[in-house]
């Protein structure tokens, strides 16, 4: 009798260890959505060790949160109010707890529509108004707490597409290892330069001030590689992707490639862009097509050679994420309702099918 309880207290012994060990392999991320059907707000997912991944219920009731960021410190996390309540919407503040968000904070973004938002090392904030055509700037104090608007960048011209009729910033964007914001406008068709004055609290203009993309071409969102020289920027309307380098202390565009295949002709238009860790692959979704673009980084020059396509198995890919461990992609399926897991092979850079999730509206994931 004595041996049988001691080899059940055993098994329950390495039972529990076990299940101890799966618990340490899960990650959790954040969804944000469009609140415009059955989602309440932002909801909580995770991925475990075999890219399995699991809805762990909704986070923080609040309208249209479509893009996410968060704090260095992962306390905070912000999220935009994709709205135009009075000609602007919002940029709100939670603290982040084990099982949801608590408010701290509303300010306005400073126009209408924002769709971006990003946080810096000093906790400057800065917001992609879509629907004004201009960047907000905030400040957030070590609590997580939003100062009021403190300056609004507003740009002007227009590209020669019915989208390009007016500015329409998108994303905007710190630099990684110097004191600059860039900000992507699809109306304009630029890429808007600026710094942040500390003393004044406002934006200021570099002696570029803009750079020009290809006709047509509506850019939306950017990745840095890890070298910190080089930048692709992604265009929506023309679905390339163009390498932006710097010379003499301007930005230029060296190359650009497409993002689809040579015999699709059907209507697509592209929306997010990242690059792996190592900073040997870089991936681009197509709504429409209904696929990542998978590119291999030339280490040399920047440059992208295609490795193929893989099908996001659903419909409008809005956006995407790498996981920290860079061993997984997600996708975001915002008109099919689905997170989708895809496991990447390191060495070639491909994707794999492994899981899908329900997500209600999922347009953002955030690590």
């Amino acid at each position: 009798m004595k041996n049988i309880l001691v080899l059940i207290a055993v098994a329950l012994f390495f039972s529990c260890k076990k299940s101890k060990m799966k618990e340490e392999t899960t990650t959790s991320f954040y969804v944000g959505t469009y609140t415009n059907g059955d989602s309440k707000g932002i909801y909580k997912y995770q991925i475990n060790a075999q890219g399995k991944l699991k809805q762990l219920g909704l986070m923080a009731a609040t309208v249209n949160p479509t893009f996410l960021t968060k704090s260095k410190d992962d306390k905070t996390l912000f999220a935009v109010g994709e709205t135009n309540e009075n000609g602007t919407g919002f940029i709100k503040s939670f603290q982040i707890k084990e099982d949801t968000l608590l408010l701290i904070s509303k300010e306005k973004s400073g126009g209408a529509g924002p769709c971006f938002v990003a946080i810096n090392d000093d906790n400057y904030i800065i917001t992609a108004n879509y629907g004004s055509g201009n960047v907000g700037l905030l400040e957030a104090d070590a609590a997580g707490k939003l100062t009021p608007l403190l300056h609004v960048q507003q740009h002007t011209g227009k590209g020669t597409t019915d989208r390009q009729k007016a500015p329409h910033a998108h994303s905007t964007w710190f630099h990684p290892n110097k004191k600059e914001v860039i900000s992507v406008d699809l109306g304009s068709n630029e890429l808007w330069f600026s710094t942040i004055d500390t003393t004044k609290k406002e934006f200021v203009f570099t002696n570029q001030k803009t750079l020009k993309m290809a006709v047509g071409a509506g850019p939306r969102h950017l990745t840095f590689h890890q070298n910190n020289k080089w930048m692709y920027v992604l265009n929506e309307l023309n679905n390339t992707i163009s390498l932006v380098k710097e010379k003499e202390a301007r930005y230029y565009i060296e190359t650009s490639i497409s993002m689809l295949p040579e015999d699709f002709k059907e209507y697509s238009k592209a929306a997010d862009i990242h690059i792996s860790k190592d900073g040997q692959f870089l991936y681009a979704s197509n709504r429409g097509h209904n696929s990542i673009a998978i590119f291999q980084v030339n280490q040399e020059n920047g440059g992208l050679k295609l490795v193929g396509f893989e099908p996001v198995k659903g419909s409008n890919p809005r956006n995407f994420a790498i996981s920290p461990d860079n061993k997984f992609l997600l996708v975001a399926n915002q008109d099919t309702n689905t997170i989708v897991c895809f496991k990447r092979d390191l060495e070639t850079g491909t994707l794999t099918f492994l899981d899908e999730v329900l997500a209600p509206t999922p347009v953002c994931i955030l690590f």
